[in-house]
């Protein structure tokens, strides 16, 4: 059998929820393909897998977007996002390769970052089973196809309809996250039982570990430097040890002296920082935010764009961390990311969390909650026995 996993822009956020799927399919001794925009080239192979690139917009058509998100209305800035960039720009960038790479190597199954639509319009096509594969929340999943549609339809009359009644896979658990996709399927992943040891970078210090980070795309927005250093800001006054990371699109040294408990790396594997880690401060990206949370880890939730804003609120909701935004009384009620004034509530809020033991308590509660789905293993099996009983 053949699995190709399909990815659009985004960065890491929207390739690892794909990687449990191909590594299950490995398992089985299936054949599997990420296809891609070429900047994906390194993620996915410091991954492991093969990779076939597509074609991707150019960054005079991505910046202006980009620049955009944080700032707008929210409904604009889905609009913008979904429509424009990723069923707009990105699919149509994508769609010869794709078309191209799903008839010659002709795979069984295709699992979609649900911002990559080329695949799901060639799928359609070609008659090939699909699912789409949660980046974010179900319900801004939803909201982004429905911000989409304009666009789709213009691919296939019927496309929308197509994309709601695939399979939709998510890790995330259904307290924090009711779906309105009538087939969908929650899973879990092999958790490793301990990533490889962090470096001593804090000279023997015993102080907790705080993992601060904001994803792989903050790098690329002119804002970036500044929400850095809001935050070192904020952990500056903290007894506690910072692992921040900056991403590969981010030059460090534009933030000078760092604050002694301090390190800075462009990229550290999660599964070796969460072992170690006793809170997490991130943006809310959905990779970050419930990678945590499957640990086990409490959180401040600082968002920044697209579903952030959601993820924040339902985790903040649910008692397993804190989200801190923009103050109201400079961002007039409109959706903003932090500034240098945010500091001081921003390392309130992780004290708070890092001296307050229920916090922890209700992560480790989602936990066991995203630890009782079933095994990857078994959903793609699901997935792949209809196939199976119909080759010949």
């Amino acid at each position: 059998m053949r699995v190709l996993a399909a990815c659009s822009l985004g960065g890491a956020g929207h390739l690892l929820p794909l990687l449990p799927l191909l590594a299950a399919a490995e398992r089985r001794g299936d054949e599997t393909l990420v296809i891609g925009p070429p900047a994906l080239a390194d993620l996915v192979g410091r991954a492991g897998r093969p990779f076939r690139a597509g074609g991707e917009p150019s960054e005079e058509q991505v910046s202006p977007i980009r620049e955009q998100l944080p700032v707008v209305a929210a409904e604009q800035a889905s609009v913008l996002a979904n429509r424009e960039l990723f069923a707009r720009l990105a699919a149509t960038a994508m769609l010869p390769e794709m078309e191209r790479t799903c008839r010659r190597w002709r795979p069984d199954l295709i699992v979609r970052d649900p911002c990559e639509y080329s695949s799901a319009v060639v799928a359609g096509l070609l008659g090939r089973r699909s699912a789409q594969v949660a980046v974010s929340l179900a319900e801004a999943e939803a909201g982004s196809i429905n911000a989409a549609a304009p666009a789709l339809e213009e691919y296939r009359k019927g496309l929308v309809d197509e994309l709601f009644a695939a399979p939709y896979l998510t890790r995330f658990p259904t307290s924090l996250d009711p779906s309105p996709f009538p087939r969908t399927v929650r899973f879990r992943t092999p958790r490793p039982t301990r990533g490889r040891p962090l470096p001593d970078w804090w000279d023997g210090s015993s102080e907790p570990l705080i993992y601060l980070s904001f994803g792989t795309v903050l790098g690329h927005l002119s804002s970036a430097e500044d929400i850095y250093r809001t935050a070192l800001r904020a952990v500056s006054t903290v007894e506690a040890r910072v692992l921040l990371t900056v991403g590969r699109h981010f030059d460090a040294s534009a933030l000078g002296q760092l604050p002694s408990r301090v390190h800075v790396e462009a990229w550290v594997d999660q599964d070796d920082v969460f072992p170690e880690a006793d809170l997490v401060v991130c943006h809310g990206g959905s990779g970050t935010a419930f990678g945590a949370l499957e640990s086990g880890l409490p959180l401040v939730v600082v968002p920044v764009f697209a579903d952030q804003w959601q993820n924040a609120r339902r985790i903040a909701g649910a008692g397993a961390g804190v989200a801190i935004e923009a103050d109201p009384a400079r961002s007039g009620g409109k959706r903003q990311i932090i500034a240098a004034d945010d500091a001081p509530r921003l390392a309130e809020a992780i004290v708070a969390v890092l001296g307050e033991v229920g916090y922890r308590r209700q992560a480790e509660r989602i936990a066991a909650e995203m630890a009782a789905t079933p095994t990857v293993d078994d959903v793609l099996a699901d997935l792949l026995e209809g196939v199976e009983q119909s080759s010949p």
